[in-house]
């Protein structure tokens, strides 16, 4: 007996179709791992792709935040020009301000005043409002509980201001609040 298709004798009692179906499971293992392999790589790669845009994302930022941020240790430090500039002005009388010798001096430091708050305007750099407002731990710093007439827990004596530069604390407040009854 011969095999009409391509002419080989097939012994009695083999099925041609039952000899061909084992190389085709095989092959269709082989597919099956192939197909899981790809399916793997494309799971790896669109990994890759969400990670490197991550990455990039945080490039970014952190390059906002330096360009936003760069003056923040400068902006600390002339905070104490600013708070040394403040006590001198607190400091005069109301007879030394009228005093015609110093008064071109008092003119002067409230001048030099006025353009440092522009200057910090200008930045970002803004004053922490205190008093009379609940004492907030993120922008204030309490250094004392004095009795009071208020509420507790309410500001109600500024020791030294705090700013902000944006939306970052430069330095807290701080201040005095009312002590519970």
């Amino acid at each position: 007996m011969t095999n009409t298709e391509n002419d080989t004798p097939v012994e009695d009692g083999a099925n041609p179709e039952v000899e061909t179906a084992a190389p085709a499971e095989g092959a269709n293992n082989e597919v099956a791992k192939l197909t899981e392999q790809l399916a793997t790589a494309q799971q790896d790669i669109l990994y890759a792709r969400a990670e490197t845009q991550n990455v990039r994302r945080r490039a970014e930022k952190e390059v906002a935040d330096a360009h936003a941020y760069a003056a923040t240790k400068f902006a600390r430090d002339i905070l104490s020009v600013a708070d040394n500039l403040g006590r001198a002005l607190a400091s005069l009388s109301d007879e030394q301000r009228a005093d015609e010798a110093i008064k071109p001096l008092v003119t002067g430091l409230e001048a030099t005043e006025r353009e440092l708050m522009s200057v910090f305007e200008r930045h970002g750099i803004t004053r922490i409002a205190a008093i009379g407002l609940p004492l907030d731990p993120n922008q204030h710093q309490a250094m004392l509980e004095i009795p009071s007439d208020k509420d507790a827990g309410t500001i109600v004596q500024e020791m030294q201001a705090g700013y902000m530069m944006k939306d970052r604390l430069l330095r807290p407040a701080m201040v005095a609040v009312a002590k519970a009854g």
